[in-house]
Parts: structure tokens; C-alpha cells; sequence
């Protein structure tokens, strides 16, 4: 039972850190141990010190609407505020140095106890391999659920929440056998942080030649946009009209994210989108790396430059689906919820995991200062936020730290619960009117987002088996707790109940994001493997990595793939079909008069991105599900853009009151559309402008 013992308590490998009584290592020049030390400590200054500078603007932000700032002053408040932050951090970390300096110094650091290990009690050896047993038929059992093998889903929601219970058991007794001290927190060494450097660096380049067009965009872009070019943040509508409709119900002005991208691009002087995705987005990306790095650390028992590789590819090589988390690491950063999944998640992993060890005040303010970030990013956050704290204030509170949980859940909740709270009283509220018919039961989710095959089987054993290979005592309880809270979720009937309970059925689908799943992929390459050598050992490690890598590149979609939805261009593009985006410019520049654009919906979805000068007829149809859809509103927009689009062939009895009723200044159809060209000067309009081929385009203005 040695292979099963080394599983469960999931040992870490020796600390090289010479003991007492050791020879200590040969010493290096100070200058290189000072370079050394700041890039060893380099990830965790870029992602702890961008949490806090979000969160800064995002109060200030919220605070704006007190004083009616614009965007621009308020970014311009926030640099200042960063900047004296900034010098006050060095300051005191100076002042931290000269203290440590002045302090007697130690000759080596003090032992770190191992957790006892060799043969386990008998109970926990049976509990070991029932969960074992039982998380391998959840995980097969749910990774063919999504293929030709007819399955009920409930085997794998039994098997995975058997597999939960007795994992969360498991780690608890080994929590409670003590009394064991907490290990000391891993120290990364500067190689590893400059090689997370590097990869991240790299991930952050990748990002200027990977575009994928998302429906999504003409909102959160097109209100960067919106806010650039005007300097005011529309509380209303900025889509159909010029911020007096109603806004959306499901949008309320909460999140940040879009108007710190307008507010940078009025400062700097360039364009919003331009901001975004040359700017903001590489800067993400590497943040987001980062991110992933630190908890894989945190969490890994044993080679963590192996899991955080393995990690890394899991997520280019794992995308093609639209919920998979591939398609929001990279290519959907800059909607804020892909920033959210990808930093915020396993960052709140990490500093809930130092909060329990150690209890420090720094820990708490940037669980505080994290909860603030995320709310920023997303209203998402919201909702996965309480999943994922709750999570680990149960498995905390199972073991009798309930004072650490409870504070840690105030800390992470108050402010995103609380700015939702205040919006709801001031603006009328949040809803997804139109959207709760887009429910996915627990079987679905987990096909859409942990995929199905082998990549499912793959998932499957990372959440069932991530607590058992997870580093000990706080870790391990922490990824127990996160198995059992989405163990639970897949129930069948549970998401049921939540959507009849709160009524937002259209993103419960996310749950899966509250597990930090990249970091459970990698520490499959952890798994203490029986070998009579170190050296055989780390090559059984490597071998199961590139038994993952290779089953990712086999029966995966990569990011980089058209069913990925993705171009790959050869320079730094706009995440838009460039044909489209060259067409929208085209209309920009043309002498228009008056009124909206109608344009096939490709092209009026694009425009908001490229400039709010030019109102379109219908940014994006599902919207209209905001504004009835039985409505003359609705009815008039999805009329002509239809006739636009030349799926339809409307008289011009019909067309002629729907252009009255929503003023079209302009119509520009594509050549093709022989129907649409040869009715517009029916409808009293005359060609002034053609464009081309390719991406052939005619449009017409309204005459007198």
C-alpha cells in the first residue's frame, strides 16, 4: 500500500534548505543575491500590486458617481493614488530590510516538520482506495456522458460526490491527527520565477496574433469605446440610443473593467479598442499567467514548473468549445469575466490558502482588495464568489477554524454582495429578462465546460483526485472543499433549484469556474509515483506530463484552431474579421447624413467598436430580449436588418414605416444583396458611395 499511502498524504520532496548542523551553501555576491531575491519574488509584486491598483480604481469609480466625475478625472486621481501607494510600499519594504539587517542573523532556517508518513491506518487505506475507486468511475462515467455511450448521469454524480465526501474525510482526519504544525509556506526560487516570468511573458505576446470575434464584444468593448470618445459613463442605454433608453437590466454600471479601458484611452490619446487589445489585454495575459503560477506553486506537493507547464498547455490546447476555459484565458481576457476565471480565481485560491496559515493582516486586505477586483471585472463575481468562499469556509470550518472562515467570508463577500445590493436600490435592479430559458442542466455544464472523452475523463480525475494530490494540510483541505461544493452542483435537480430560486439561469453554467481547474490539471503530474530513485521518479513525473500534453493535443481543439473560432494573423490585429472592421472604418469616413445606419448585422455589430459617432439599427439582436420582443421597437430593428442582411424580402409598404419610425439616415448592404440595392431608391433613398471589391458594399442616404 505504499503507492496509496503517498497519494493520500501527498508528501512534498525534501527542502533543499540546509538543516542545522549542515554546511551552508556557498555564498553569492550581494548584488546577485539582491537580483535574485527580486526576481524570485517578481510574480508576486506584478499580480498582488495589480489586485490592489484595480481595486483602487474600482472604488474610486464607484465613488465618482457621488461626485459626478468623468472617467477621465478619475483615472487621473487613480495614478496619483497609485503613485504615492507605490512610494509608501518602498518605503516600508526599505524600512522591513534594515530591520532584518539590524536582527541577528540565522545560519539556517528552522525544520520543517514532514507529516508523518509510512503506513497509514487501515480505515483511512480503505477510505483511500473507495475514493479512488470512486472518483475514477465519476470521471469516466462524466467524460463519455458527452459521447456515443448512453449513460444516466447520475452514476457520476454519485460516484463524484462518494469521491468528494470521502476525499474532504480523508484530508480532514489527516488535519485532525496532529498535532502537526503547519508547513512553512513554499519560497519560490528565482529560476522558477524567471521561467513563470518568461512563459508569461510569452502568453502575453501570443495575445497580439490570436483574434477571436466574440457577440459580446459589441457591449463591453463598444462601451470602452462609448466612453473614450465622450468622457462620460452612460448609465443608460449607449447601444439603441444615446444614453436614454433604459439600460439593460442584466448590465448594471458595477463592473470597471470597460470604463478604465475608455478612461486610459481619453488620457493616453489613442483609440479605446486599440488600448484595449495592444495595451491592456498582453498585460492581462501575463497577469493572468501569473496568477496561475503562484497557486500551482502554493498547491503543488513537488515539481511545480512541471504542473504550471502542463497547466499552460492545458489551456491553449483545450479550447474550441465556447464555455471551455481555453476560449477565456487568452482570447476573452478583456471581457472581464475571462480576467475573472483566469486571475481572480486562482488568486482567491492563494490568499484564502495564506489567510488560513497564517492569519496575517496582508492576507486579508488583498482578499479584500481581490473581492473588489472581481466585482470590477464582472458581475459574475457575485455568484462564484459565495460558491467558492463557501467551499472553503466549510472545509475550514471542519476542522475547527470557523473564527478564520467567517472573517475571510466577510472579507471577500461584503463588497461585491454589497455594491450589487446598492445598485439594485439605486438603478431598479438586475435581471436576464429573456434569457432564463438558456438553462444547462448539470450534465450539460459539464460537458460545456469540462468538456467530455478524454479531455472529460481528464477533468473529471483532477476534480475527484485534486485533494488527495494537492500539498497538505491547507491546500489539500481547501481543493477537497472546492471538489464537494461542484460535486454537490452536479446533482441533477440542484441547478434546477438554484435558477427557480435566484433567476439567473443564463450563467449558472459558470459554476465549474469556482474550481482552480487549470491547477488541478497540473498537479496530476505530481502524483507521487513508487520508484526506488529521485531520479526515476521525476521522470515517471515527466512522463505523465507528456502523456497529458499528448492527450490535450490529440483529442482537444486548440486555441489557435478556426473551430476555435480564432484567427491567427502574422501582426498585432483588432479581435474583429478584418474585412469587417475595414467596412465599418469605410462607413465611419463617408459624408452620412443624419440618423442610423442600417447595415447587414455583421457589419452594425462592428460598429460600436470602431466608433459610437455611427448609431446603428441593431448592434446586436439578442439584446432586443431587454426590450420586448413583441415590441414595435424590436419588430421594426429585426425587419430591416433582416433586408439588410437579405434573408428576407420586405415590400416597400412594409420597409417604408419602419425606416420612418427609427430615422435611417443611411443603408449600406453588400453587393450582393441585388434585392436590397434595387429597392432603396424605392424607398426614397440614392446611392453616394461604393466600396470595392473585396467586401463589395453600395450605400444609399436619404434623399433631401
Amino acid at each position: 500500500m505504499a503507492n496509496v499511502d503517498s497519494i493520500a498524504v501527498a508528501p512534498a520532496e525534501p527542502d533543499p534548505t540546509p538543516r542545522s548542523g549542515q554546511a551552508p551553501r556557498p555564498s553569492h555576491p550581494r548584488g546577485l543575491s539582491r537580483v535574485g531575491a527580486l526576481v524570485a519574488h517578481a510574480p508576486a509584486v506584478l499580480t498582488d500590486g495589480a489586485v490592489i491598483a484595480f481595486a483602487l480604481f474600482t472604488v474610486l469609480y464607484h465613488l465618482a458617481f457621488l461626485g459626478d466625475l468623468r472617467p477621465s478625472v478619475t483615472f487621473r486621481i487613480w495614478l496619483v493614488a497609485c503613485v504615492v501607494l507605490a512610494v509608501v510600499a518602498v518605503l516600508r519594504a526599505r524600512r522591513r530590510a534594515g530591520a532584518r539587517t539590524d536582527s541577528a542573523p540565522t545560519d539556517s532556517a528552522p525544520a520543517v516538520p514532514e507529516e508523518p508518513g509510512g503506513t497509514r491506518p487501515a480505515t483511512d487505506r480503505r477510505l483511500l482506495i473507495g475514493v479512488l475507486v470512486a472518483a475514477v468511475v465519476a470521471a469516466v462515467s462524466a467524460g463519455a456522458a458527452g459521447t456515443s455511450i448512453d449513460l444516466t448521469w447520475w452514476i457520476p454524480a454519485v460516484a463524484g460526490l462518494l469521491a468528494a465526501v470521502g476525499g474532504l474525510l480523508l484530508v480532514r482526519q489527516a488535519w485532525l491527527r496532529g498535532p502537526v504544525p503547519t508547513p512553512a509556506a513554499p519560497t519560490p526560487t528565482a529560476a522558477q520565477s524567471a521561467y513563470a516570468l518568461v512563459v508569461s511573458v510569452l502568453v502575453g505576446i501570443s495575445s497580439f496574433f490570436m483574434a477571436r470575434n466574440t457577440p459580446d464584444d459589441v457591449y463591453y468593448v463598444g462601451k470602452s469605446v462609448w466612453i473614450a470618445e465622450r468622457d462620460l459613463i452612460p448609465l443608460n442605454d449607449f447601444l439603441f440610443s444615446e444614453n436614454v433608453l433604459p439600460a439593460m437590466g442584466s448590465q448594471p454600471p458595477i463592473p470597471s473593467i470597460e470604463v478604465f479601458d475608455g478612461a486610459f484611452a481619453n488620457v493616453v490619446g489613442i483609440h479605446a479598442s486599440s488600448a484595449l487589445w495592444y495595451v491592456l489585454l498582453p498585460i492581462m495575459a501575463v497577469l493572468a499567467a501569473l496568477a496561475l503560477w503562484r497557486l500551482t506553486h502554493r498547491w503543488a506537493p513537488r515539481r511545480a514548473l512541471l504542473a504550471f507547464t502542463v497547466a499552460i498547455a492545458y489551456l491553449y490546447l483545450v479550447a474550441g468549445d465556447d464555455a471551455a476555459l481555453g476560449t477565456f484565458h487568452l482570447l476573452r481576457l478583456h471581457e472581464g469575466k475571462g480576467m475573472f476565471v483566469s486571475a481572480v480565481i486562482p488568486l482567491m485560491w492563494l490568499y484564502l490558502t495564506e489567510w488560513f496559515d497564517t492569519r496575517s493582516r496582508r492576507s486579508l486586505v488583498l482578499i479584500v482588495a481581490l473581492s473588489i477586483t472581481a466585482i470590477g471585472l464582472t458581475n459574475t463575481a457575485a455568484i462564484i464568489l459565495p460558491m467558492l468562499v463557501g467551499a472553503a469556509g466549510f472545509a475550514m470550518l471542519l476542522v475547527g477554524r470557523w473564527k478564520a472562515a467567517v472573517v475571510a467570508a466577510v472579507a471577500a463577500l461584503a463588497y461585491p454582495i454589497g455594491s450589487l445590493v446598492v445598485s439594485r436600490l439605486v438603478l431598479g435592479g438586475m435581471t436576464a429578462t429573456g434569457a432564463d430559458d438558456a438553462f444547462f442542466d448539470a450534465a450539460y455544464t459539464y460537458r460545456r465546460t469540462l468538456l467530455f472523452g478524454v479531455v472529460g475523463v481528464i477533468s473529471g480525475l483532477a476534480l475527484w483526485c485534486g485533494a488527495l494530490l494537492a500539498r497538505r494540510r491547507t491546500p489539500a483541505l481547501l481543493a477537497a472543499g472546492a471538489a464537494l461544493a461542484l460535486s454537490v452542483l452536479f446533482v441533477p435537480g440542484v441547478l434546477e433549484v438554484l435558477s427557480a430560486l435566484s433567476g439567473i439561469s443564463v450563467v449558472l453554467w459558470r459554476v465549474p469556474w469556482l474550481l482552480a481547474l487549470p491547477t488541478l490539471i497540473g498537479l496530476l503530474c505530481t502524483v507521487r509515483v513508487p520508484a526506488p530513485s529521485r531520479a526515476l521518479r521525476r521522470a515517471a513525473s515527466g512522463g505523465i506530463a507528456v502523456l497529458l500534453v499528448a492527450s490535450f493535443a490529440l483529442f482537444a481543439t486548440p486555441m489557435w484552431s478556426s473551430k476555435s473560432w480564432v484567427e491567427v494573423h502574422p501582426r498585432p490585429t483588432w479581435k474583429l474579421p478584418q474585412q469587417r472592421q475595414a467596412i465599418a472604418f469605410w462607413i465611419k469616413g463617408l459624408d452620412r447624413p443624419e440618423g442610423l445606419l442600417l447595415a447587414p448585422k455583421t457589419i452594425m455589430r462592428t460598429t460600436p467598436i470602431v466608433t459610437s459617432e455611427v448609431r446603428v439599427v441593431l448592434p446586436r439582436d439578442f439584446y432586443l430580449v431587454e426590450y420586448d420582443l413583441n415590441s414595435q421597437f424590436a419588430k421594426d430593428r429585426l425587419l430591416l436588418s433582416d433586408f439588410a442582411d437579405g434573408t428576407a424580402s420586405p415590400t416597400p409598404a412594409e420597409l417604408t414605416p419602419a425606416l420612418d419610425r427609427l430615422d435611417v439616415g443611411t443603408i449600406c448592404v453588400y453587393n450582393g444583396n441585388r434585392y436590397a440595392r434595387d429597392t432603396a431608391p424605392q424607398l426614397g433613398y440614392q446611392e453616394f458611395a461604393k466600396r470595392p471589391k473585396p467586401g463589395a458594399v453600395t450605400c444609399f442616404r436619404r434623399a433631401g
